[in-house]
């Protein structure tokens, strides 16, 4: 593996967001995607199918403040798999989302985000005993985020197997999916089953735990079922603190410790987002950090959402690109960019950038 060196900044995530850039020419003139007159998704690129929650964020109109300081609230579209489903589609990709919300207003709202977004909602089901799930996300003073959620239980959490459409999971060429969705069943074992259509019909798993402990019944149970299904995934993307806390604190800058007790013989590619400091790759081929460009932090809801959002957008037009360093290092940069962006405006779907967005910062920090 090569090697690579980084600075660490306690700062980092008050002063901005930093994220690498160094495209080349065969980046910047993207991939060519085509889409039908009729707004079908079979011409487009490889299909990325997301599972899990799909929600209303509520952000304060003014930041750092907390919570209970905030004056008002702008509504927002969320939840992380849904996220990462619009800002593929906005980038040009071909995605769908599979998920529950209530048979209510905030439900239909949501369903309608996704037609708007191009994302295949075919998966989605509405519950007319359950509410859709609502979230209140705040940026405080000193740089952190403070969550409130309100799902008891929310319709998420309770999408059944027998409502899964199976056919779309199978159309998936990369199948993303975090942790939240496996709290509570019934959701926890669709899910499961999920998974196993998706790999038994050749699709990458893609996991981003997205750790949300005040979701969970306790540290340990959410320690225990994040690492369940950790040896399945062929992706992953990992923070810092859900380094720090599936490890029981050690380094998460520490190589070894990444190596050691998180990447395992069956990834094909893990990576460690560093917030403005920009990311580490690892393959089992090579290593390596990039770094970033800063901006003005506005709201970093869904920062990595867009980031995932990015690289799974190159992955899939490109299922090999892990293989090649340079390559995934531009991807790497390209996602980096579109967290980048969505910092710099609140809330989450909202914020998630165009493919020409991107390519628009990007030669501004290209050496």
């Amino acid at each position: 593996m090569s090697n690579s060196s980084r600075s660490k900044d306690p700062d980092a995530k008050m002063s901005g967001w930093c994220f690498p850039v160094n495209l080349d020419r065969s980046m910047r003139s993207g991939h060519s995607f085509k889409k039908s007159s009729s707004g079908s998704f079979k011409e487009k690129s490889p299909l990325v199918v997301c599972f899990g929650e799909m929600l209303i964020d509520f952000v304060p109109t003014v930041g750092g403040v907390s919570i209970s300081e905030s004056p008002a609230f702008k509504k927002a579209p969320g939840g992380a798999p849904a996220n990462v489903a619009v800002g593929i589609s906005r980038l040009g990709g071909s995605s769908a989302f599979i998920g529950k919300v209530g048979e209510d207003e905030f439900g239909f709202l949501l369903a309608d985000i996704l037609k708007q977004n191009n994302v295949d909602s075919s998966g989605m089901r509405f519950d007319p005993n359950a509410r859709t799930a609502l979230a209140f996300v705040t940026l405080r003073a000193d740089g952190e985020r403070e969550f409130m959620f309100f799902r008891n239980p929310s319709a998420d959490m309770l999408l059944r197997e027998s409502e899964l459409d199976t056919n779309l999971v199978k159309k998936a060429s990369i199948f993303h999916y975090g942790s939240i969705s496996l709290i509570e069943e019934p959701c926890k074992s669709t899910h499961l089953a999920a998974m196993n259509i998706a790999k038994k019909s050749g699709s990458l798993l893609s996991y981003d735990p997205n750790l949300r402990l005040p979701l969970w019944p306790s540290p340990e149970i959410a320690r225990k079922t994040i690492m369940s299904i950790w040896k399945q995934a062929d992706i992953i993307k990992i923070s810092e603190d859900e380094i720090r806390f599936l490890t029981g604190g050690d380094d998460p800058n520490d190589d070894n410790v990444v190596l050691k007790k998180l990447y395992h013989s069956n990834l094909k590619l893990l990576v460690v987002t560093e917030g403005s400091e920009g990311c580490r790759y690892y393959t089992k081929e090579f290593k390596g950090r990039v770094t970033g460009v800063k901006v003005k932090p506005v709201d970093t809801t869904g920062a990595g959402d867009a980031f995932v959002g990015g690289i799974l957008h190159s992955l899939a037009a490109n299922l090999n690109l892990y293989k090649d360093e340079q390559k995934l290092r531009e991807a790497l940069l390209f996602a980096n960019a579109c967290g980048a962006i969505t910092v710099t405006e609140r809330g989450a779907i909202p914020a998630l950038p165009t493919r020409e967005a991107v390519l628009q910062i990007l030669p501004k920090y290209t050496d």
